[in-house]
């Protein structure tokens, strides 16, 4: 199982949509495949099915021990596609682990023996907008990281402290942490500045860009109302074929990394 941290410390980047649809992606691809909501928000689980008062045993409750990752893993309406959910709880981890010495390696040490025998190929982390305990958990944890960023004029605002915290996470815990790709959101093609924006991302983090962008789309908007992904709720659209196609390019890059 690759564990894939769905990061920007920036709120409001499409993030748990890129999280949501990615996973039903790769799942429409014939992947096995988890998504694991490490927001507070809990907005991927309510996106995939599964409302607040339907989640007994959650995130949270993994990341204190209290159960193990089999415990917490719920199938959704759409195949090959399952969801860890996450729960307003999640906001007092800082509080709950604050005197734990491990309590940045949690994630990794509660799913350890879980990812040598798990029957899922990809477990994509929907991590809160912030670089709190619960983001360093994820990078800690995971193998790649999927750094959605919109374009706007802020755009790369912020992301040099996380690509420092990337850093630093490689060099005293995660030596394997790789930046799978940074990939524009919200673009406008009728808009000057998403052009702009797109040369100066590819400008400054050259090849780490895909080449997909997903389009501002009111499809995409629309589809987490119906807790669905948009591949189920409108798989014509110009956000679903955007989807389709990340998800291709994620595995070009996987396969490549492999054979290296």
């Amino acid at each position: 199982m690759q564990i894939v941290a769905v990061t920007n410390q920036k709120g409001g980047v499409g993030k748990t949509t890129t999280a949501i649809n990615l996973g039903a992606a790769l799942a429409q691809k014939g992947k096995q495949v988890l998504v694991f909501d490490l927001d507070p928000q809990g907005n991927a689980s309510t996106g995939l099915g599964w409302s607040p008062s339907e989640r007994s045993r959650t995130t949270y409750d993994l990341l204190l021990r209290q159960v193990g990752l089999p415990d917490i893993v719920a199938r959704t309406a759409f195949d090959l596609l399952s969801i860890a959910p996450g729960t307003l709880d999640l906001a007092s981890i800082d509080v709950d682990l604050a005197d734990a010495p491990d309590r940045l390696v949690r994630l990794r040490e509660a799913i350890r023996t879980d990812v040598k025998r798990s029957s899922f190929d990809y477990m994509l982390i929907d991590c809160p907008p912030s670089l709190n305990i619960l983001t360093l958990n994820a990078l800690v944890a995971a193998d790649t990281l999927v750094v959605p960023l919109q374009a706007e004029f802020f755009a790369l605002e912020g992301l040099s402290q996380l690509m420092l915290t990337i850093r630093e996470v490689r060099r005293d815990a995660n030596a394997r942490l790789r930046i799978g790709g940074v990939v524009l959101t919200m673009y406008d093609r009728r808009n000057r500045l998403s052009a702009q924006v797109e040369a100066d991302v590819r400008q400054t983090m050259g090849e780490l860009v895909f080449d997909t962008v997903i389009p501002r789309n009111v499809r995409l908007g629309e589809a987490p109302s119906y807790a669905m992904p948009i591949l189920s709720y409108d798989p014509t659209s110009q956000g679903s074929r955007a989807y389709m196609g990340l998800a291709t390019e994620f595995l070009e890059r996987q396969h490549a990394t492999e054979a290296v």
